[in-house]
């Protein structure tokens, strides 16, 4: 597998330093791209670049990865308006290993001579002193050659600090210790980390080939991919409560699921290229099946098929479709029935949860008043209107259809512990008896 040109076909290739492709092509190279642990999870927004290693490693080349205990003590101000808050050594220590186990999903780290590795910056910068580092990296790397980078240019009309400033020389060095102690010579990232990428292919040079080194002179090289954005120019990788993140706990496999079903059609010819492995002729496929008949989200299952069992695992992603199959598909009350009870603040997780005793369930004379005690004004106003819903034919209530208003409520109660009552397709009250 040619690396560079599949991600030339993925649309993953932004920019890169001359000699590059012709170096992936000589011999198995190290590249790294660096993580900095300032969440407890990395997000999808990650992903991309997480991809990019993926790759690597797929074409026979050995990737690193790199925690910066010691960078995300500063924090990039690369895309930045303001200075970020510094965080403690404990929470980074906690940050650093929810990283570690979720990049452990996508790289294999036992194969053999390009197996995948993970660094931490904080392991060689712990041992540098303030003069020891102007001396190692400050002296080669010039004011005027820092503030032309656009992550300083910005920044400096609002204000940057000293310790934001330096931080490009801080990667610069990340990138010659791993350049002089693993033989790394790549080093990847979004697009707008090519500033800070690039200070270390500069940093290298001038160390290893001299300051009067011609700039032919490739000893290290840069590879950007670009970010990614959405059809209309935002931003990538939230939703309507923030950060999509790859830890379970912090984003539930159904939320996961649902966020990459819920693109739009004009994304998921990017998406499906970015996020998944499948082949060009499987994705070029999937995409013509997709143009016949879109109102099956063709493209949108299978992108959420991929990424959700790659990092939640195939159980997470097959609890993922049952609670989609619970809240908006045509499950039945045995689907119901089925869900264990560890399952079910999992698959309910963000539907409007009450309670309702078994006193009120049994005084109900009909359907019509066990919706009104059911929903309490909340999916019904008023037994008026529950009524009018269910001469609609738009109740059901664990996902059995409620047709005559005036029918008793003598329903099979889910579990004899939750009555589901929904409005519609998408619209749920979980009630705890």
């Amino acid at each position: 597998m040619n690396f560079i040109e599949e991600l030339r076909w993925r649309g993953m290739l932004n920019d890169m330093t001359p000699g590059t492709e012709e170096q992936l092509q000589k011999e198995m190279t190290a590249g790294y791209i660096g993580f900095d642990p300032t969440a407890a999870s990395l997000h999808i927004g990650n992903l991309a670049t997480i991809m990019l290693l993926v790759h690597l490693q797929r074409a026979g080349h050995k990737p690193f990865a790199l925690v910066g205990g010691a960078t995300g003590m500063i924090g990039d101000p690369s895309g930045k308006a303001a200075e970020r808050e510094f965080l403690s050594e404990e929470t980074l220590r906690r940050n650093q290993e929810g990283i570690r186990q979720q990049l452990s999903r996508f790289l294999d780290f036992s194969r053999g001579d390009n197996s995948a590795e993970m660094v931490n910056n904080y392991d060689w910068f712990k041992e540098i002193s303030f003069l020891g580092f102007l001396r190692e990296a400050g002296k080669h790397i010039t004011v005027n050659y820092m503030m032309a980078k656009d992550s300083v240019k910005k920044r400096l009309e609002t204000g940057i600090s000293f310790t934001e400033f330096s931080y490009q020389l801080l990667q610069g060095y990340d990138f010659y210790w791993l350049y002089k102690n693993k033989g790394v010579r790549l080093q990847m990232g979004g697009s707008d980390q090519w500033g800070n990428i690039t200070t270390g292919t500069e940093l290298i040079r001038r160390k290893e080939a001299g300051e009067s080194a011609s700039q032919e002179d490739h000893l290290a090289f840069a590879l950007t991919t670009p970010l990614v954005t959405k059809a209309d120019g935002t931003k990538f990788g939230k939703s309507e409560t923030g950060n999509v993140w790859l830890d379970p706990t912090m984003t539930s496999p159904y939320q996961f699921y649902q966020f990459w079903l819920n693109a739009t059609d004009v994304d998921c010819p990017r998406l499906i290229r970015v996020f998944t492995l499948l082949p060009r002729e499987e994705i070029e496929e999937l995409e013509s099946q997709h143009a016949e008949a879109p109102h099956l989200r063709i493209l949108q299952k299978a992108i959420a098929r991929e990424v959700t069992t790659r990092v939640h695992t195939q159980a997470g992603y097959e609890l993922a479709v049952k609670a989609s199959e619970v809240l908006f598909g045509k499950a039945t009350l045995e689907t119901l029935r089925s869900i264990q009870a560890d399952e079910f603040d999992i698959i309910f997780e963000g539907v409007p949860q009450t309670e309702i005793s078994r006193e009120e369930l049994a005084n109900s004379k009909d359907i019509t008043d066990l919706l009104s005690v059911a929903s309490r004004g909340e999916v019904y106003a008023s037994k008026g209107e529950a009524r009018r819903a269910i001469t609609q034919n738009a109740v059901s209530i664990n996902k059995i259809k409620v047709a005559d208003p005036a029918s008793s409520a003598d329903l099979e109660w889910l579990q004899e512990r939750y009555v589901l009552v929904s409005k519609g397709k998408k619209n749920h009250l979980l009630k705890k008896v």
